[in-house]
């Protein structure tokens, strides 16, 4: 068999340029016919919504927490009045006798000359006398539009409240006090000391505090989104490469790839992206040149059957017979060989499926022996059966008398009537091997890479011998593939070829185990 190189035939392409868009512009919008938001602008919006939710909780927490603790400073404010006050009435003396106090007025009038309160704090006395309440308060200005020392139907509620803290809501604001009675005797008028915080009328502390961190705030919301962007963008940008590249891509040009950079998730998926684009174009490139073998190996038997049917529709007396038997003869030859190679290569298209190999628990050494008196009959030769292995696998019997049967049919094709070719199987590290060895000529070292592909042959052959299509060796290793092993080629000691069929002992004890539960089923 020689070596046959082809080269697959070319066709002038002719574009027709039309007003149609190209497919990398008909991938958006204007294809689907509907609004789409970009995964840019989904992660602004998610990001937005989500610093939204998180500004606004710090925002009322802070409230809260600023709200608590100017509530908790009036307590303790209005807690060390009375406190103090109390004390002052237990101690306090009259700096004018030198003795305790005696009657209200003077009591609260010096007191309240000796106290500094807060801005918004109000100190003062409440006499109840006839014929009008007297109100005894400090001389300064209270922060407030309303002072309670002006609010005479305040005090007289404050005064009359049973209880010593409370709330007083006015139109002005909110009035937080408390309030220690004095009593001197029946003889004495009623009398109160009460202390009033009120509201800041230029904008409680806290209220403030709120409203500049949501200033703050809004403006982070702002830098957030615009950094956001600009990150967002960054990030996708090779998705958007990757989007663009396979828009690009079309059956004749495959080679385009995206360039990776950094060691994330999106130069993994670039990565990924990039072998599958390998595999697409060796797959591709695997189709190109099966199509253009496939055609030259059906078109030689076409074309020698073509030529013989003409002449024998020309021809005619009586030496035409003979001619016509021969042509005959030569036509359902060619035609049995390309059905040969049709059956080839509708095998060789079921190897991907799930079913191809079916897997029962055999005898290897009844198969061997069974593969061994099948081959015998393939020709004239000194056969052998070195050695047989003992051992139950479970594999597609069929499949793999095929498989040796055609690895014995390559023998014969490589030797001579008389030489030896011996087949075998043993066990070896684990794995079945069945091995078919001859003593012929040998595969060349150059030719020992591409034995195995579809539509290739060695240049080793015996001269005069009419080679195949070169599937063989391709079907060999798709039955080796289906059980999960492998078809390997090793030179044979003292010249010739071995080929061995390395099938797993793993696979079969996992495929039997298989089969009997299906079985049990």
């Amino acid at each position: 068999m020689t070596a046959r190189t082809t080269t697959p035939e070319t066709t002038p392409t002719t574009t027709r340029t039309t007003g149609a868009t190209t497919p990398a512009a008909t991938t958006g919008e204007e294809a689907t016919g509907r609004f789409r938001l970009s995964a840019r602008l989904r992660i602004l919006l998610w990001l937005l919504v989500v610093m939204a939710v998180a500004l606004a909780t710090v925002v009322l927490t802070t409230r809260s927490i600023l709200l608590r603790d100017a509530e908790e400073r009036v307590d303790q404010l209005l807690a060390q009045e009375s406190s103090e006050f109390a004390n002052f009435v237990e101690h306090g003396r009259d700096p004018g006798t030198g003795r305790p106090f005696t009657e209200p007025r003077g009591l609260l009038t010096v007191f309240l000359e000796r106290q500094y309160p807060e801005p918004a704090e109000e100190l003062l006395g409440y006499i109840r006398e006839s014929p009008r309440p007297r109100v005894i308060r400090q001389p300064r200005d209270i922060a407030s539009r309303l002072p309670l020392y002006q609010d005479g139907a305040a005090l007289e509620r404050i005064s009359e409240d049973p209880a010593s803290t409370g709330t007083l809501r006015r139109d002005t604001g909110v009035v937080r006090w408390a309030k220690v009675r004095i009593d001197y005797g029946p003889d004495r008028p009623a009398a109160v000391f009460i202390v009033a915080s009120h509201d800041d009328p230029a904008g409680d502390s806290a209220e403030n505090a709120v409203r500049i961190l949501v200033v703050i705030s809004g403006v982070a919301l702002l830098m957030s989104c615009a950094v956001g962007w600009a990150v967002a963008g960054r990030i996708l940008a090779p998705v958007r490469l990757v989007r663009a590249t396979a828009a690009q891509l079309t059956e004749q040009d495959l080679t385009r790839r995206i360039p990776i950079r950094g060691r994330d998730d999106i130069s993994a998926l670039a990565e990924t992206f990039n072998a599958m684009l390998d595999r697409l174009e060796r797959a591709f490139a695997a189709q190109r040149d099966f199509v253009d073998d496939a055609g030259h190996e059906l078109r030689t038997p076409i074309t020698i059957v073509r030529g013989h049917l003409e002449l024998m529709s020309v021809e005619e007396g009586p030496a035409a017979a003979a001619e016509r038997r021969e042509t005959l003869r030569l036509v359902t030859d060619e035609l049995d060989r390309m059905s040969r190679i049709v059956e080839d290569l509708l095998l060789l298209a079921t190897a991907e499926r799930p079913d191809f190999v079916r897997a029962a628990p055999v005898q290897l050494a009844e198969l061997t022996a069974d593969v061994f008196v099948k081959a015998r009959a393939l020709g004239d030769r000194r056969w052998e059966l070195p050695e047989v292995a003992e051992h139950e696998v479970a594999v597609d019997a069929q499949r793999v008398t095929q498989a040796v049967v055609q690895l014995a049919q390559n023998a014969v094709q490589h030797t001579g009537p008389g030489q030896t070719v011996r087949i075998g199987s043993r066990l070896v590290a684990g794995d079945v091997e069945l091995y078919v060895a001859d003593t012929g000529p040998g595969v060349a070292p150059r030719d020992a890479e591409v034995i195995f592909e579809r539509f290739r042959r060695g240049t080793s052959r015996r001269g005069g011998e009419r080679g195949g299509a070169g599937l063989g060796l391709s079907i060999v290793r798709a039955i080796a593939r289906g059980h999960h092993g492998r078809v390997e080629h090793r030179p044979t000691p003292g010249g010739g070829a071995t080929f061995v069929l390395v099938l797993p002992v793993q696979q079969s004890q996992h495929v039997q185990h298989v089969q009997r539960l299906q079985e049990s089923e």
